[in-house]
């Protein structure tokens, strides 16, 4: 229920837009695909996956997209260099929405976005992601194939304090604009159940301070987080529509969800809360901050 005083900056990637003011645009929703463990992946290294089950969750998750108006993208993730390039080249030949290189390997996210230039989606895709620790090679090569946005991680080492958060942003906005990133999308780190109430201080602080577009992994909150075990596997599901939606009701601009699968929980509760601050922004009785 919030309005910042900050004029907030609002970027179109491949179509989609991320920022403004909460409920001036809805949130951008982010559904993981080809993840480690992912079931349609049956051989990581080499790319190989069951290309028909990919395409319907692909499918399904545009459906309810369009049905909630909740804009969606993909976190298109590989192990390796081959096997994100196989990635890569499936996702644009299935859906024309832009989506996010992804991989826990520098090397194969350079490869990735090399790749992406080479068939015409620098345009159309996100670097996931940047840390200030990132390697030179990164920042160069996001240089050399022309990408304007990126993530930009809030990642502080071993502290979850937020404003260890935001001091991490600003020193990496230099460099990621040097490297030609004129739409970064800041990423405020939630690594655990614990960080995910630092995190969303800090998406208040950063859009306070610079209006840039913020979100959060806000999934890592419930996939470290032994709840089964606890409270039995019906609670599950529950604790992970509470934890994607808590960072939109304070105004987050996009959320990584986790696994597409749970694409048909997370967008209609996310609808309920966009509705809800499209209402008060009709009224003009936000919360100014």
């Amino acid at each position: 229920m919030l309005k910042f005083k900050k004029a907030q900056s609002i970027f179109d990637v491949g179509g989609v837009r991320f920022g403004g003011q909460p409920g001036e645009n809805p949130p951008v929703l982010i559904g993981s695909i080809f993840y480690h463990g992912h079931k349609i992946v049956t051989d990581e290294n080499t790319g190989e996956f069951k290309k028909d089950e990919a395409e319907r969750l692909i499918n399904v998750q545009e459906e309810i997209s369009d049905k909630t108006g909740i804009p969606c993208m993909l976190d298109v993730v590989g192990s390796t260099d081959n096997a994100l390039r196989r990635f890569i080249r499936f996702v644009s030949e299935q859906t024309d929405a832009p989506f996010l290189v992804d991989s826990p390997s520098a090397e194969a996210r350079i490869a990735g976005i090399h790749y992406a230039k080479e068939i015409g989606l620098e345009k159309k895709i996100i670097y996931n992601s940047l840390i200030p620790e990132s390697k030179p090679e990164e920042f160069e090569a996001i240089k050399e194939t022309g990408l304007d946005s990126a993530i930009l991680l809030a990642y502080s080492g071993s502290s979850l304090r937020s404003a260890d958060r935001v001091k991490a942003v600003k020193e990496l906005l230099p460099k990621a604009e040097e490297a030609g990133v004129t739409k970064p999308i800041i990423d405020t780190f939630v690594l655990d159940l614990l960080s995910l109430s630092t995190a969303c201080k800090a998406m208040i602080e950063l859009k306070k301070e610079v209006g840039l577009p913020c979100g959060c992994g806000a999934h890592n909150a419930i996939a470290t987080w032994r709840i089964k075990e606890r409270l039995g596997q019906q609670s599950v599901l529950p604790c992970k529509i509470a934890v994607n939606v808590t960072p939109i009701s304070l105004g987050a601009d996009f959320i990584l969800y986790g696994p597409i699968e749970e694409c048909i929980h997370v967008f209609p509760s996310v609808m309920a809360i966009n509705t809800s601050y499209k209402f008060l922004n009709r009224m003009k009785d936000q919360l100014e901050i």
